[in-house]
Protein backbone atom coordinates (compact mmCIF):
# COMPACT_ATOMS: atom_id res chain seq x y z
CA UNK A 1 0.00 0.00 0.00
CA UNK A 2 1.18 3.49 -0.88
CA UNK A 3 2.12 5.75 2.02
CA UNK A 4 -0.38 8.49 2.78
CA UNK A 5 0.54 11.88 1.38
CA UNK A 6 0.63 14.90 3.62
CA UNK A 7 0.77 18.58 2.91
CA UNK A 8 0.12 19.72 -0.63
CA UNK A 9 -0.10 16.29 -2.22
CA UNK A 10 1.42 15.19 -5.51
CA UNK A 11 1.14 18.46 -7.45
CA UNK A 12 2.78 21.08 -5.29
CA UNK A 13 3.96 23.09 -8.30
CA UNK A 14 0.37 23.46 -9.57
CA UNK A 15 -0.68 24.58 -6.09
CA UNK A 16 2.00 27.26 -5.89
CA UNK A 17 1.28 28.45 -9.44
CA UNK A 18 -2.40 28.79 -8.55
CA UNK A 19 -1.54 30.78 -5.42
CA UNK A 20 0.87 32.99 -7.41
CA UNK A 21 -1.76 33.66 -10.08
CA UNK A 22 -4.32 34.49 -7.39
CA UNK A 23 -1.97 36.89 -5.58
CA UNK A 24 -0.76 38.49 -8.80
CA UNK A 25 -4.28 38.93 -10.12
CA UNK A 26 -5.46 40.34 -6.80
CA UNK A 27 -2.53 42.77 -6.72
CA UNK A 28 -3.26 44.00 -10.27
CA UNK A 29 -7.00 44.21 -9.59
CA UNK A 30 -6.60 46.17 -6.37
CA UNK A 31 -4.05 48.49 -7.93
CA UNK A 32 -6.62 49.26 -10.61
CA UNK A 33 -9.18 50.04 -7.93
CA UNK A 34 -7.08 52.13 -5.54
CA UNK A 35 -4.28 53.69 -7.65
CA UNK A 36 -5.21 56.87 -9.50
CA UNK A 37 -4.06 56.15 -13.07
CA UNK A 38 -5.82 56.76 -16.38
CA UNK A 39 -5.73 53.05 -17.34
CA UNK A 40 -7.38 51.78 -14.15
CA UNK A 41 -10.00 49.85 -16.14
CA UNK A 42 -7.27 47.88 -17.90
CA UNK A 43 -5.79 46.90 -14.53
CA UNK A 44 -9.18 45.84 -13.16
CA UNK A 45 -9.93 43.65 -16.20
CA UNK A 46 -6.41 42.20 -16.33
CA UNK A 47 -6.52 41.32 -12.64
CA UNK A 48 -9.88 39.60 -13.03
CA UNK A 49 -8.61 37.62 -16.03
CA UNK A 50 -5.48 36.49 -14.17
CA UNK A 51 -7.59 35.36 -11.21
CA UNK A 52 -9.85 33.49 -13.62
CA UNK A 53 -6.82 31.81 -15.24
CA UNK A 54 -5.66 30.64 -11.83
CA UNK A 55 -8.64 28.29 -11.88
CA UNK A 56 -6.77 26.19 -14.45
CA UNK A 57 -3.97 25.59 -11.93
CA UNK A 58 -6.44 24.86 -9.15
CA UNK A 59 -8.17 22.24 -11.33
CA UNK A 60 -4.80 20.67 -12.22
CA UNK A 61 -3.83 20.53 -8.55
CA UNK A 62 -7.16 19.05 -7.49
CA UNK A 63 -7.37 16.47 -10.27
CA UNK A 64 -3.73 15.48 -9.72
CA UNK A 65 -4.48 14.65 -6.11
CA UNK A 66 -7.48 12.41 -6.72
CA UNK A 67 -6.64 8.93 -5.52
CA UNK A 68 -8.43 5.89 -6.92
CA UNK A 69 -7.71 2.35 -5.80
CA UNK A 70 -6.48 0.02 -8.57
CA UNK A 71 -9.40 -2.29 -7.85
CA UNK A 72 -11.81 0.50 -8.80
CA UNK A 73 -9.95 1.11 -12.05
CA UNK A 74 -10.29 -2.47 -13.29
CA UNK A 75 -13.82 -2.02 -14.60
CA UNK A 76 -13.29 1.44 -16.06
CA UNK A 77 -10.06 1.17 -18.00
CA UNK A 78 -9.78 -2.55 -18.69
CA UNK A 79 -7.04 -3.52 -16.25
CA UNK A 80 -8.57 -6.95 -15.69
CA UNK A 81 -6.33 -9.79 -16.83
CA UNK A 82 -7.41 -11.87 -19.84
CA UNK A 83 -8.04 -14.99 -17.81
CA UNK A 84 -10.48 -13.12 -15.56
CA UNK A 85 -12.45 -11.66 -18.47
CA UNK A 86 -13.59 -14.96 -19.81
CA UNK A 87 -13.28 -15.56 -23.55
CA UNK A 88 -16.77 -16.91 -24.01
CA UNK A 89 -20.07 -15.26 -24.71
CA UNK A 90 -21.13 -12.28 -26.74
CA UNK A 91 -18.07 -10.16 -25.89
CA UNK A 92 -15.70 -12.65 -27.48
CA UNK A 93 -17.91 -13.03 -30.55
CA UNK A 94 -18.06 -9.27 -31.05
CA UNK A 95 -14.28 -9.01 -30.64
CA UNK A 96 -13.71 -11.72 -33.25
CA UNK A 97 -16.19 -10.12 -35.68
CA UNK A 98 -14.58 -6.72 -35.18
CA UNK A 99 -11.13 -8.18 -35.87
CA UNK A 100 -12.33 -9.85 -39.07
CA UNK A 101 -14.04 -6.70 -40.38
CA UNK A 102 -10.98 -4.58 -39.62
CA UNK A 103 -8.65 -7.08 -41.31
CA UNK A 104 -10.93 -7.18 -44.37
CA UNK A 105 -10.98 -3.40 -44.67
CA UNK A 106 -7.21 -3.19 -44.33
CA UNK A 107 -6.58 -5.84 -46.96
CA UNK A 108 -9.00 -4.25 -49.44
CA UNK A 109 -7.36 -0.86 -48.97
CA UNK A 110 -3.95 -2.41 -49.62
CA UNK A 111 -5.18 -4.13 -52.79
CA UNK A 112 -6.87 -1.02 -54.22
CA UNK A 113 -4.03 1.37 -53.48
CA UNK A 114 -2.36 2.93 -56.55
CA UNK A 115 1.35 2.27 -57.14
CA UNK A 116 3.70 4.70 -55.42
CA UNK A 117 4.98 6.19 -58.70
CA UNK A 118 1.44 7.06 -59.82
CA UNK A 119 0.61 8.71 -56.48
CA UNK A 120 3.69 10.94 -56.51
CA UNK A 121 3.20 11.93 -60.16
CA UNK A 122 -0.37 13.06 -59.46
CA UNK A 123 0.73 14.97 -56.41
CA UNK A 124 3.24 17.06 -58.41
CA UNK A 125 0.71 18.22 -61.00
CA UNK A 126 1.76 16.08 -63.96
CA UNK A 127 0.36 16.47 -67.46
CA UNK A 128 -2.36 13.89 -66.81
CA UNK A 129 -3.73 15.64 -63.74
CA UNK A 130 -6.57 18.13 -64.20
CA UNK A 131 -5.62 21.73 -63.62
CA UNK A 132 -7.75 24.45 -62.15
CA UNK A 133 -7.44 27.97 -63.50
CA UNK A 134 -8.61 30.85 -61.38
CA UNK A 135 -9.12 34.29 -62.90
CA UNK A 136 -9.72 37.37 -60.84
CA UNK A 137 -10.70 40.81 -61.98
CA UNK A 138 -10.68 44.04 -60.06
CA UNK A 139 -13.84 46.01 -59.76
CA UNK A 140 -14.00 49.63 -58.86
CA UNK A 141 -16.48 50.78 -56.31
CA UNK A 142 -19.46 52.70 -57.62
CA UNK A 143 -19.64 56.13 -56.12
CA UNK A 144 -22.99 57.61 -55.37
CA UNK A 145 -23.33 61.35 -55.09
CA UNK A 146 -25.73 62.47 -52.46
CA UNK A 147 -27.75 65.60 -53.08
CA UNK A 148 -26.59 68.59 -51.12
CA UNK A 149 -28.92 69.53 -48.34
CA UNK A 150 -29.20 73.00 -47.00
CA UNK A 151 -30.53 74.01 -43.69
CA UNK A 152 -32.95 76.86 -43.56
CA UNK A 153 -31.65 79.89 -41.78
CA UNK A 154 -34.06 81.17 -39.17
Amino acid sequence: MEPSRRGLGRCASCFWLAVAFDLGGLLVLLSGVFVDVFFYDLLIYAGAIVIFLSLVWWVFWYSGNIEVAPADLEDDVGLVARDKRGEGGIGAAVRRLSGRVTAGIRSSLRRNRAPASARTALGRGSAGAPQVVVAMATKTANTVELPHTETAAT
